[in-house]
């Protein structure tokens, strides 16, 4: 696979695509520096300009680009020709990245009416759920991409745990290979329905991405509409009860000024629950609809508040310990050029996400990864030792050199008690080649990842990162779209749910009223 130091422009300030909120005409966009922050700032000839914070700590956004690299995207893309993003998405070949993770919606439908959500039916006035038969096309074009058939698929919605179908639509991704099968979930059906989780789980469930907004029963009143807290903690014991269970990752959306005080208490919870729970993944909300711009000045919360608010109020990381998610790219262009075969690839955008890993040791004492890895030059040397792989014909002495490149960047007196080498680079996967759940589980049961990934909306929309997007939509009519085009562009999710979908009030009357 052919993955390359990427060709964006480093440094601020920078002109790059993106569109105006109100008319969602392409225009050009001016990323600066102001103070401490960064700023996308555009003008519509007839809606005037637009100025939002892209990230709120300038030097992060400087470290990220550093890691930020250019994949291939598909070879058989279903759009060809293409000339302007994101306006032609299919994935077409502008597109700069394969699908990684893809998402699968199965209804609009809900069990809650959330104030903040953007795929509900009651709000969209129609119900959008395919067929059974659909599903299984989607997932099958998933799987059919080339060079790299997709590996994870996560089930959404709506609630995908309310699809009649849901048992036999996860069996199914299974059978077709899916190496990651997940559902994003509110967690209502696996905290009260009698076996549901255990009937997920056989069918081939791995992982659960369970909203979880805060520990204040309050936010969920505001946020969802109704008080979950009790449900979201019944859920975790139900899964914790499973003797082989799905992984746990809680996804809570963050709203500046409603529950960004609880990213702390969030991470506390994961740290204390971490035989379950494997993850929290942050999602700065998205704004999708329209809003003053007060609102946004009042609301907007970026990756890198997120960064901040880990430090101030866990004390577990500090700003030097996240890294772009693209950092990790050196590891699948080794393990690619090792076994001669394309592998998944995370080359999105540098400025879409950031994460690190967390060690929680007995006592829940919390080490980040990147106290004893020196990240960067490791990184940069399995990079350059990719390179020098792919080209030659053997390949056993480059597992040699990986394994002396990792000896030398891994501090053994620095690193959690019990973790040696052959843990992490069964982590890693990198000499092993090992990608199964299985191979990891001696290093990751003790491991955290903490992550915040901001998804677009039209005030800070980057063309840039749409054409590096990893995290796709599959939809009906055969089309692969890019996320944040998908939900916070052009708004594909309109188009194609309202080319799929029945009114509601049709619905009602042939399915009845439950959860419309």
């Amino acid at each position: 696979m052919i993955v390359k130091h990427s060709a964006l422009p480093k440094g601020l300030p920078k002109t790059t695509g993106s569109i105006c909120p109100e008319c969602g005409k392409i225009i050009s966009a001016t990323i600066f520096q102001s103070g401490e922050k960064v700023l996308i700032e555009k003008t519509c000839p007839e809606h005037g300009k637009f100025t939002d914070v892209y990230w709120s700590d300038a030097e992060l956004y400087l470290k990220a680009e550093k890691f930020a690299f250019d994949g291939v995207g598909v070879t058989n893309p279903l759009i060809t020709g293409a000339k302007v993003c994101p306006n032609e998405c299919g994935l077409c070949d502008l597109h700069l990245s394969h699908t990684s993770l893809a998402n699968v919606d199965l209804t609009n439908r809900c069990n809650l009416k959330c104030p903040i959500c953007f795929a509900n039916a009651n709000a969209a006035g129609y119900v959008y759920e395919p067929s059974y038969e659909q599903i299984v096309a989607m997932l099958e074009n998933l799987r059919n991409e080339k060079p790299v058939p997709c590996p994870a698929v996560q089930f959404s919605g709506g609630e995908p745990t309310i699809y009649p179908r849901f048992f036999d639509v996860i069996r199914k991704a299974k059978e077709l290979g899916f190496a990651q099968i997940q559902i994003a979930t509110n967690g209502i059906k696996i905290a009260n329905e009698e076996g549901f989780i255990e009937k997920a789980t056989e069918a081939g469930l791995n992982t659960i991405y369970l909203q979880f907004d805060g520990l204040k029963e309050d936010i969920y009143v505001s946020t969802r509409g109704k008080p979950l807290l009790e449900t979201k903690m019944r859920a975790i014991e139900k899964v914790r009860k499973l003797e082989k269970h799905p992984s746990i990752v809680l996804v809570p959306t963050v709203v500046k000024g409603v529950n960004d005080d609880q990213v702390g208490p969030i991470l506390k919870f994961a740290v204390e629950n971490s035989d379950v729970i494997r993850g929290v993944n942050f999602q700065p909300v998205a704004f999708t609809g329209r809003i003053s711009r007060e609102e946004i000045q009042k609301h907007r919360y970026t990756l890198t508040d997120l960064v901040h608010d880990v430090e101030k109020q866990t004390g577990f990381a500090t700003k030097e310990d996240w890294y772009p998610v693209p950092t990790v790219v050196p590891i699948s262009t080794l393990v690619s050029a090792l076994v001669d075969q394309p592998k998944v690839t995370f080359t999105s955008h540098p400025h879409c996400g950031l994460a690190t890993y967390l060690f929680v040791q007995d006592g829940n004492k919390v080490v980040p990864l990147t106290r004893f890895v020196d990240v960067e030059p490791l990184f940069a040397e399995l990079y350059k030792l990719s390179e020098k792989t792919e080209k030659s014909k053997v390949k056993f002495p480059a597992k040699v050199k990986a394994l002396n490149i990792l000896r030398k960047y891994i501090h053994k007196d620095k690193a959690p008690e019990g973790l040696d080498l052959v843990k992490f680079l069964r982590m890693m996967g990198t000499v092993f080649g090992d990608s199964t759940k299985e191979g990891l589980t001696q290093f990751s049961w003790k491991m955290l990842f903490i992550g915040g990934m901001h998804f677009q909306d039209a005030y800070n929309y980057d063309i840039e990162r749409v054409k590096r997007c990893v995290i796709h939509y599959a939809v009906p009519d055969g089309r692969i779209i890019p996320f944040c085009a998908y939900n916070g562009g052009p708004t594909y999710r309109e188009e194609v749910e309202k080319k799929f979908s029945v009114p509601i009030e049709e619905w009602r009357k042939t399915k009845g009223s439950e959860f419309t």
